[in-house]
């Protein structure tokens, strides 16, 4: 009988264990974009409608397979099948009409956009979509405080309130990272245009001098991340477009991914003969992602990207020509056939660890290339460019004074090795036809680049609406240059060595939350610059070691936040930017400029966006939105040489912007949207006495979208750009200078009214 009676017990403590613990399986969700874990995400089955929470590490255990609905705030809601007890990943993605709530990683301390202490704006899939994905000119253009000027696909300048504007060819001063990867190199040069807008699923741009995190830059950072694969998805994209002025672009997107492994790769070719003469364009482009999750605590991803471009340069025009025949390039450089043939790749391995549910490490290990060669008028550049470093940085929260408290710490190093050779150009020997023809070696130079940044930045939480925000970045860079040309009279050896000291740069900010929806921040932070050993170089040969970078100081208050039950969405700032040792390239030759530091400048600024809900429901939806920005940018002491432009306008900056967009999408499949821009002059010299004319743009894209089978899906679509055909210079050349009897070339003609139209085919399957 004893024995029955315990073999009862022991097959009811069995029943009972299978009955009320049953095997659970883990389920993460994350960011689709940029793998943040989302906490707080509401999951509801949907045959018993009970609902729980996800964790702080985006995290829930379930013991039971169903179809679930996953809800956030910021987030598209995403209805899943879970129908085995394995490990899952559920990737939400944003929607573009609730920003303020989606998390950003700009800071890499996880967080919010409305409880940022600085300016970020977010650039969604949906925005670059507005548009023809060719030019990201017409992305980075609807941004608020950021406008980049485009002569070409493979000519601009982008400037963030006001910074990087004094820079005569491509971008400065600004900072950019690829993921982890920067693309800005030793010398504070970047570069963006020539990566796929299609291999980009967001970008996020900070504004300001805000070093904590990313060391030089006084305009802010441009943060460009990549598509991931989707999880437990196969699929294959394929997008044709074809336009005016023999555009033909074809993208491919391939998605092969199981639930803890995705890989997305992704080929585009784009052909352009371009507006003007000269202006053929050709570029190849390769990006492969892959995100691999081992276990619940490791995290790896690879990312490479590859570009082969080849472009020729148009230039610059002068007034009568911008006027009167924009189509044509100018003499020197069509009749030398002036183009760039460049090879650039980057290779990243990162690799996350959560320590505890507290700590976290993030490590990331990059190797970049270029291969350039640009023949000139004035002479052909060789070049070759490598570039390696690490990134790495430890991100935990705790408590102090029994309040929240989030930080991160962490350090990059990076270096990269320069030579460059320059060669005659003996064009002018030989028939129009035949364009640049390589003659003697004229120099031939190595530079090796270096620096490190260390950088801390917290968040802590003083009370339950109040935030306090502290970073701190020291920086230190060196520049080592070997001239490796012949020595003579005439040409002296220019080798030498540049070092700054240490930079200590800070950044102070306090947000307060007004309401469940709205916030207020102020901040203050510190930047700085590099100089580029070009810029050092005096006429002699001999390296400037009196140069001093570029710094600045930072002072921002601004809100942000939602009105009208989330309906309507806003984001207001007002700065101010105090520039010291302004650097100034002077130009002593045709090709060759040196460095003096002449004054100082001061960037008032004011930045508005909203974005309205006109209609939202399931059947139709119209979103409108606009923003703007002011500016009174300001030489506040400019002596260069004998001539003071103190008080005057900063040169190559618009006055203001303003853009308004209206797009609407539908169940039927149809969608569009229309966009007007209004850009106001530009002082185009330094002592004002001339200005671009202002002037205005108009856009619009219409599409359909259908289902074509349970596979597969279709997306047709066609846009008109410049609707009204204006005439205007969509680059300044600022401070051009006359050579013999041609009158200097300011102007980049901007393209007249054009086309594009395309077909995109998703299929997906199962492998």
């Amino acid at each position: 009988m004893h024995i029955i009676k315990k073999g009862f017990l022991v097959f009811f403590l069995v029943s009972f264990s299978n009955l009320f613990g049953q095997s659970k399986f883990l389920v993460k969700i994350v960011d689709a974009d940029n793998n943040i874990p989302l906490n707080n995400v509401s999951i509801t089955n949907y045959s018993t409608q009970k609902t729980s929470i996800s964790n702080s590490d985006g995290t829930f255990q379930l013991n039971k397979t169903g179809t679930y609905l996953f809800k956030k705030e910021g987030y598209h809601e995403q209805l899943v099948t879970l129908e085995d007890k394995q490990y899952y990943l559920i990737q939400l993605r944003i929607n573009p009409s609730q920003l303020n709530e989606v998390f950003i990683n700009s800071n890499h301390i996880p967080k919010k956009l409305k409880y940022a202490t600085t300016s970020i704006d977010i650039i969604s899939s949906k925005d670059i979509q507005l548009a023809n994905n060719t030019d990201i000119a017409f992305v980075l253009n609807r941004t608020p405080g950021v406008f980049m000027q485009n002569g070409a696909l493979n000519t601009n300048r982008i400037t963030i309130r006001g910074i990087g504007s004094r820079n005569l060819f491509g971008t400065s001063k600004i900072r950019a990272y690829f993921k982890d990867i920067p693309l800005t190199n030793g010398s504070g040069e970047t570069n963006i245009d020539d990566f796929e807008l299609g291999a980009i699923s967001r970008l996020e741009i900070i504004k300001g001098a805000i070093s904590s995190i990313y060391g030089a830059g006084l305009g802010g950072t441009i943060h460009l991340i990549p598509k991931q694969g989707t999880f437990s998805k196969q699929a294959i994209n394929n997008e044709f477009t074809m336009g005016s002025f023999g555009l033909i672009k074809n993208l491919t997107d391939l998605n092969l991914s199981s639930k803890k492994s995705s890989f997305k790769a992704i080929y585009s070719n784009t052909h352009s003969d371009g507006y003007r003469d000269n202006n053929d364009y050709n570029r190849e482009t390769f990006t492969l992602s892959s995100n691999h999750y081992i276990k619940d605590k490791n995290e790896l991803s690879f990312l490479a990207s590859f570009v082969d471009l080849k472009a020729f340069i148009p230039s610059s025009l002068n007034e009568n020509d911008f006027l009167n025949n924009p189509t044509t390039a100018a003499f020197t450089w069509d009749r030398a056939k002036g183009f760039e043939d460049t090879q650039r790749g980057i290779f990243g391995l990162s690799w996350k660890h959560q320590h505890t549910s507290s700590l976290e490490q993030a490590t990331s290990v990059f190797l970049s290339f270029k291969n350039g060669y640009e023949p000139r008028p004035f002479n052909i550049l060789s070049e070759k460019e490598v570039a390696l470093g690490l990134r790495s940085r430890i991100i935990g929260n705790s408590k102090f004074l029994e309040r929240p408290l989030e930080w991160t710490i962490g350090g990059e190093i990076f270096r990269d090795n320069r030579t460059h050779k320059t060669f005659e150009n003996l064009y002018q020997n030989f028939p129009p036809d035949v364009g640049s023809v390589k003659g003697n070696k004229l120099s031939d130079f190595k530079e090796n680049r270096r620096y490190y940044n260390l950088f801390f930045e917290s968040n802590y939480n003083v009370s339950k609406k109040t935030t306090l925000s502290f970073g701190m970045n020291l920086n230190k860079t060196w520049y080592d240059l070997k001239d490796r040309f012949e020595v003579s009279e005439n040409n002296p050896d220019q080798s030498g060595s540049f070092k700054y000291k240490s930079i200590l740069s800070p950044k102070f900010g306090v947000l307060q939350e007004l309401t469940k929806n709205n916030s207020a921040f102020i901040s203050l932070s510190h930047g700085f610059s590099p100089i580029s050993l070009e810029e050092t170089l005096l006429p002699n040969g001999q390296i400037n070691t009196n140069l001093k970078p570029e710094t600045g100081w930072n002072f921002e208050i601004g809100t942000r936040g939602s009105l009208l039950n989330n309906r309507l969405q806003y984001n207001v700032s007002i700065y101010r930017l105090n520039i010291k040792n302004l650097l100034v390239a002077r130009r002593t030759s045709e090709d060759q400029f040196i460095g003096i530091n002449a004054g100082e400048t001061q960037h008032d600024g004011l930045e508005a966006s909203l974005n309205f809900s006109l209609v939202s429901k399931a059947s139709f939806q119209i979103n409108a939105s606009t923003n703007f920005t002011v500016n009174n940018y300001k030489f506040k002491t400019f002596i260069d040489d004998n001539n003071n432009y103190s008080g005057n306008d900063l040169t190559g900056v618009p006055s203001e912007v303003f853009n308004a967009i209206l797009d609407f999408d539908s169940k039927l499949g149809i969608y569009g949207n229309l966009n007007f821009q209004h850009v106001g002059q530009i002082p185009i010299t330094d002592s004002n006495s001339l200005y671009s004319e202002s002037y205005n743009l108009t856009n619009c894209k219409i599409g359909f979208k259908k289902n074509l089978n349970k596979n597969l899906k279709g997306n047709f679509f066609i846009g008109l750009n410049n609707i009204f055909d204006s005439h205007y210079a969509s680059q300044i050349l600022i401070n051009a200078s006359s050579f013999g009897n041609t009158p200097p070339r300011y102007y980049y003609p901007g393209n007249p009214v054009n086309y594009y139209a395309g077909i995109n085919l998703n299929y997906t399957f199962k492998l």
